[in-house]
């Protein structure tokens, strides 16, 4: 089953309490594809500009990533610098360079089109539904947003919301979605608006998947040392929709399964700065705390939806 990214490709610049990573790569399109690749061939859509470092890309093209919806511009790739807290509670954002990125303008090349599941990373919601009004009726459309989206292009996201099937956020981002801190409510508030699942990240907390009146929670996977947690949620996102095109079923079990996969890929991603953990990560690696986190994510179901997990 065919997955297509639509996001960012970027150089980032990373400061945390184990050290400093300067122009590696990053972007959200990176992270997703290095983890859904794990499972099966993806497609990108993304821009970068003349300056950026094509060779950073060969391990990907190596799995199968195909990067020929890639756009390469004249002028400067967006780039990103940021530091984390000693606890990684905190993170502060140094300077963001949009450069070409800011004239981004998604183009599916005809052979993207048919993707049975499409992944919207988080760009402009106008950008977003150009997406899908360029591809042909997926099979699930999982979409990503932030909070500058929610805070200043509000009224575009409600629209996309009636389009997508899933939306993944973060804790945070579905409180200011909703207004509603509970995200059992706040999640039963977004389904009202369009999507039929929603998936909300808690960080160390885990995940937690909507689906109906059914809710399922995955914890997070205890990692011996976080390095670098930048992507972190992008590599979710991409062992979600690998593991689902990997079983060539988007329902049900599936995406309780595919839950269990993106937890285990963003655990692996925070363990060292930039994308280099998952270069080199075994598929054994990846079925040892897939089989750790399985045994401990909790399923449950209300008709009232009163108590859910």
């Amino acid at each position: 089953m065919s997955t297509l990214i639509v996001g960012s490709i970027a150089l980032d610049t990373v400061e945390t309490p184990f050290g400093r990573a300067e122009e590696v790569l990053g972007g959200s399109a990176s992270f997703f594809a290095a983890a859904a690749s794990l499972y099966q061939p993806v497609q990108v859509v993304a821009v970068v500009g003349d300056d950026f470092p094509l060779a950073e890309l060969d391990f990907l093209r190596q799995r199968g990533v195909d990067f020929s919806g890639v756009q390469v511009a004249p002028g400067e790739s967006f780039r990103w610098g940021g530091t984390y807290s000693a606890d990684f509670s905190e993170r502060e954002t140094l300077f963001t360079t949009l450069g070409v990125f800011a004239d981004f303008s998604p183009v599916i090349p005809a052979a993207f089109r048919k993707a049975r599941i499409v992944s919207l990373g988080n760009i402009h919601p106008i950008l977003q539904g150009e997406v899908l009004n360029q591809v042909e009726r997926p099979e699930l459309v999982v979409c990503d947003t932030m909070n500058y989206w929610i805070e200043r292009e509000r009224e575009a996201l409600m629209s996309l919301l009636e389009r997508i099937d899933v939306l993944m956020v973060n804790d945070t981002e579905i409180h200011q979605l909703s207004g509603i801190a509970d995200p059992v409510r706040a999640a039963r508030w977004v389904r009202k608006h369009g999507p039929r699942r929603v998936i909300v990240k808690e960080g160390a907390g885990g995940a937690l998947l909507f689906d109906g009146e059914a809710a399922f929670r995955c914890p997070a996977y205890p990692v011996p040392r976080v390095v670098d947690p930048t992507g972190a949620g992008d590599a979710f996102a991409g062992g979600f929709a690998g593991q689902l095109a990997a079983l060539g079923d988007c329902t049900g079990d599936a995406l309780r399964e595919a839950l269990v996969h993106g937890c285990v890929l963003g655990s692996f991603a925070v363990e060292s700065f930039s994308l280099d953990r998952l270069r080199n990560l075994e598929a054994r690696e990846v079925d040892e705390r897939t089989r750790v986190l399985g045994g401990r994510a909790a399923f449950e179901r209300s008709p009232t939806g009163a108590s859910l997990v």
